[in-house]
């Protein structure tokens, strides 16, 4: 399995290589388009039981639980034009750090391409939600930004594309991707010696969604959507017994597809669907008049067939938020509220039926857990929803989720007082019960809060610092008070037609 992942980023590379080395050669496609760079470095201090969560979530893997941790990085990008027909884009994101999980990370690297609405991508790349502001946002909670990019080799439409003859008023946004987990050589070292793990796992991705109407002739639409994340393949570490997951030609369908596993796995893979898959429905409603904007969304998770099909009340499990974009002003420019919802998972009982026992009662789905897989991960961190507790806090070293029935109220605010001046403020108050078969013994509540402002330098362009006090408070994380400060440079190199001589 090393050997494809080998030839995966040697790939990854040379076609980011072509892009880069080949721009003057080619300034006839780049004409007008910019190169953008820049670099930092962050560092954040705590103290407590961890560092607080919200200075730990959705920090893409770029944070740990662990105190005093930071990182340093530089990076280099050519960005897609959505404006050009054809359009060429990469990048190179590169991270070394301390007290994280691998002192070393390959951020991004990735290249791209687009021909009207057709978009390719290969490699790691930090794709943002449809919907979730990801500065605002507790995270979409199939996708946040929560974890580590999976790089992966990803085709589908660059945004939503109108069907022909609609006019614009009906849209569809739609992708398939197949890529590789990364993480393999730190879960063997951090996970405790015999303790159950994944790793080599295979990764496929997909989604589709579709729009209805056009906010350029009335400024209203709406969005229904279905997307899925699957872990196959891979070496198990179970118990004791290593199971070799197999990898054919139909495993890399029934990714995609949910369908039982074959005789080559496992007996319970073989009595329900083969692989640990994941997905999400979701809508969101927008409406955008002339100086400001509002979006209504709900996403509803599922793990299988009864979370699907809303089975014993399955509705009531999902994300539900409200966005409103002021019109210009010094105090408030956004506000948002969320309010999420893990905790019935259908029922507190799981049976999946058998030759022997045909009868079935759908229940326990263990949202963000697997039995063969651990968990719904990447380097440590949940790749869905932060709010479901990372394995990374976990002492002992175990690949498992202990908090994923939970009961979550979120408030978002952001402001832009000043061109050069901006803040924001994250409030989160939740009540966990653990999960059905690990049940917390009580009640745990536990409210997180951040504050954060960033302020663009004028003396030196391209230069920003950015500052943040962040806190927990209660028995889930603990007590914990920390802050962190951010030191950063971006800039841009534009291509013009004098390159074409």
């Amino acid at each position: 399995m090393s050997r494809y992942f080998n030839n995966y980023k040697i790939l990854s590379l040379l076609l980011f290589g072509f892009f880069i080395l080949h721009l003057p050669l080619q300034a006839s496609i780049f004409d007008g388009d910019s190169i953008v760079y820049g670099g930092g470095v962050r560092a954040s201090f705590a103290g407590g039981e961890n560092t607080p969560f919200w200075l730990v979530s959705n920090q893409r893997g770029l944070s740990s639980p662990e105190f005093n941790n930071g990182y340093v990085n530089g990076f280099v990008a050519k960005p897609l034009r959505p404006d050009k027909k054809f359009s060429i884009g990469g990048a190179v994101d590169i991270t070394g750090g301390w007290n994280l999980p691998g002192a070393f990370r390959i951020k991004q690297l990735y290249g791209e391409l687009k021909y009207r609405r057709i978009w390719v991508s290969i490699g790691a790349k930090d794709i943002e939600s449809n919907y979730n502001d990801p500065y605002l946002s507790t995270g979409d909670l199939l996708f946040s930004g929560n974890a580590m990019s999976i790089p992966q080799l990803r085709i589908g439409t660059y945004d939503f594309a109108p069907f022909w003859g609609t006019k614009g008023w009906f849209s569809v946004k739609l992708y398939l991707s197949y890529g590789m987990f990364t993480d393999s050589k730190w879960v063997d070292s951090w996970v405790y010696p015999g303790g159950n793990r994944a790793t080599d796992v295979l990764f496929c991705g997909r989604g589709l969604w579709l729009r209805g109407g056009n906010m350029e002739i009335f400024p209203l639409t709406l969005d229904v959507g279905i997307e899925m994340g699957t872990q196959f393949g891979g070496k198990i570490l179970y118990n004791g017994e290593t199971i070799k997951m197999p990898t054919g030609i139909k495993d890399w369908i029934k990714a995609v597809v949910p369908y039982a596993g074959s005789s080559a796995t496992i007996t319970p893979e073989q009595n329900n669907v083969q692989g640990n898959m994941n997905g999400e429905y979701s809508i969101a409603l927008r409406y955008h008049p002339k100086d400001w904007k509002l979006k209504l969304y709900w996403e509803h998770y599922f793990e299988d067939q009864s979370m699907m099909t809303f089975e014993y009340g399955a509705w009531k499990d999902g994300l539900w938020g409200l966005e409103i974009e002021f019109p210009s002003n010094r105090f408030i420019s956004k506000f948002l509220f969320e309010y999420v919802s893990t905790y019935d998972q259908t029922a507190p009982l799981l049976h999946n039926s058998t030759p022997e026992v045909p009868e079935q009662i759908s229940g326990n789905d263990e949202y963000f857990e697997h039995y063969l897989y651990g968990a719904w991960q990447n380097w440590g961190m949940v790749i869905g929803t932060p709010l479901a507790i990372s394995p990374l806090y976990n002492r002992n070293h175990h690949l498992a989720l202990y908090d994923t029935r939970f009961k979550v109220s979120h408030l978002g605010f952001e402001g832009n007082p000043y061109n050069n001046l901006s803040w924001r403020l994250l409030l989160t108050f939740s009540r966990n019960w653990g999960t059905y078969s690990k049940p917390l013994p009580n009640i745990m509540n536990n409210f997180s809060g951040l504050i954060e402002v960033n302020y663009e330098c004028d003396f030196i362009k391209g230069t920003y610092i950015k500052g943040a006090l962040a806190w927990d408070k209660g028995h889930l994380l603990g007590n914990n008070f920390g802050g962190v400060i951010s030191l950063g440079y971006n800039g841009d190199f534009s291509f013009n037609r004098k390159m074409k001589k």
